[in-house]
């Protein structure tokens, strides 16, 4: 995720990033690459395979197989979307263009890196946010939510996450190149990549899902109490309350432990060394990885149909219909 913070040059000299080296004053690609990097390296571009491979199988899923055709799955298959984008555009970019190199170094390449990553990244999270919507109302007004969530809504949850991310990402990282002296239009500039982002991008957001989730939490709860009450059963409910947590922490969790960290460095501490804001941009990165773990391999449904897929019985039509999305 790119950001306006900025590195001492000391610090940043002492902690050179392990694939990069300094020539004329300038951030480069080290021509003969230490085991270190090779190995970092080695690594990213895995990172980058599971990310496009995870998220494909939740698009062809989707495309696919018609039980899944339903509003909901729509989010997904928008989120993996945006995700499958991240593994293609971000991650190559990332590690030709590193976070720390650009911001000593701010060419063409670094700003087209900042912009996709900036964009996609937004998308991501307004996704999530969306789909948290979604849940909303699926477990607290089931008897309205095939009317309050349908393709209309839909359609415009990722018009609106699209449309904003464009405009954070481009909005933020353009019009930086249309003069190399800003003079006033510099306290845009900064106001836009500090505040503006990280609160759009990020906070806004993050204060949304945890309200909804939070809300979600509770009323599973006293349905499962509900339950509980009239049919004697605390074995029933207490499986209720413990798939609902789980869930529930999974999701939240793991989106708060790769994005937190980040935005509360960049914010907190704008003077910052170059492993910590590599690692944790990186984490920001690796959400993208792990959000088809999360959206899709909780349904049975889909994780048949990535069974299908792997397996090659996809191309023969040797599966059976049925399941539950």
């Amino acid at each position: 995720m790119e950001t306006g913070v900025t590195v001492n040059r000391t610090d940043a000299v002492a902690a050179l990033h392990p694939c990069y080296e300094i020539n004329n004053f300038s951030y480069k690609l080290t021509t003969t690459p230490s085991a270190v990097c090779v190995m970092l390296y080695g690594f990213l571009t895995l990172l980058s395979l599971v990310t496009v491979c995870g998220n494909l199988l939740v698009i062809i899923s989707v495309f696919y197989f018609k039980q899944l055709h339903t509003p909901t799955n729509s989010l997904i298959l928008s989120l993996a979307v945006a995700d499958l984008l991240v593994g293609i555009l971000v991650f190559p970019f990332s590690m030709a263009f590193s976070l720390s190199s650009c911001m000593h170094h701010e060419g063409l390449f670094c700003k087209v890196r900042g912009s996709f990553d900036i964009l996609l990244s937004t998308c991501s999270i307004l996704h999530l946010c969306c789909i948290s919507i979604d849940r909303y109302y699926a477990v607290c007004q089931p008897l309205t939510y095939t009317f309050k969530i349908n393709r209309r809504v839909v359609f415009i949850m990722t018009s609106f996450s699209w449309g904003v991310s464009a405009l954070v990402g481009v909005g933020g990282t353009f019009p930086k190149l249309s003069s190399e002296q800003c003079e006033e239009t510099c306290f845009i500039d900064e106001l836009v990549a500090n505040i503006v982002g990280p609160i759009l991008s990020f906070y806004l957001p993050v204060v949304i899902m945890l309200c909804i989730y939070l809300k979600i939490f509770l009323v599973a709860q006293k349905q499962a109490q509900i339950i509980q009450t009239r049919m004697k059963c605390g074995v029933t409910a207490s499986k209720m309350e413990r798939k609902a947590t789980k869930t529930l922490a999974t999701v939240l969790g793991v989106f708060l432990f790769c994005w937190t960290p980040f935005f509360l460095y960049i914010t907190f501490l704008p003077s910052v060394s170059v492993p910590v804001i590599e690692t944790l941009n990186w984490l920001t990165l690796s959400n993208s990885m792990l959000n088809p773990f999360i959206y899709a391999f909780f349904y049975s449904w889909f994780r048949s149909a990535f069974k299908m897929i792997v397996s090659g019985k996809i191309l023969r039509g040797d599966f059976i219909s049925n399941g539950d999305s």
